[in-house]
């Protein structure tokens, strides 16, 4: 026993018809920004965006490279000692040093780092490796005394 009539009908669509024209203005203007559900907030794209400093690895230039003739030159003027004094102990090192990189040691030298072998591959003419050396903070800028002070 319902009866509908048409008026409501009309109106209802009289109604939505208007409320879409508005609809429609709002649509041409600047949207606001979405807001994220969780946070409340706009997401930061939406935001205004803000400069940031990433902390990512950054690239090296590489300087000139350090020969031992000029590795054995500056020891000997840092350590105010004699060259012929000086040599055969800073090579008797780095024999040590390659000997232990060769083993897959783990070398812990304070003012140089840690150094790890990561990855190794041989080829016809010798040994590649790629290795991790963590330095520690303002470990390297410590310095010897100078024998000209």
């Amino acid at each position: 026993m319902s009866t509908t009539s048409s008026k409501p009908a009309k109106a209802v669509t009289k109604s939505t018809a208007s409320a879409a024209k508005p609809a429609a203005k709002k649509a041409t203007t600047k949207a606001a920004p979405p807001v994220s559900a969780v946070a409340g907030k706009p997401p930061i794209s939406a935001q205004t965006a803000t400069p940031a400093v990433v902390d990512a690895p950054q690239p090296v230039v590489l300087g000139p490279m350090l020969r031992k003739k000029e590795l054995i030159e500056k020891v000997v003027d840092r350590a105010g000692i004699k060259k012929k004094d000086a040599k055969p102990v800073i090579e008797a090192m780095l024999a040590v040093l390659g000997e232990a990189l060769t083993e897959h040691r783990e070398i812990n030298l304070p003012e140089l780092g840690r150094i790890k072998v990561r990855k190794e591959k041989m080829l016809p003419n010798g040994r590649v490796m790629i290795t991790k050396i963590r330095q520690p903070l303002g470990g390297a800028s410590k310095k010897l005394p100078d024998a000209a002070e």
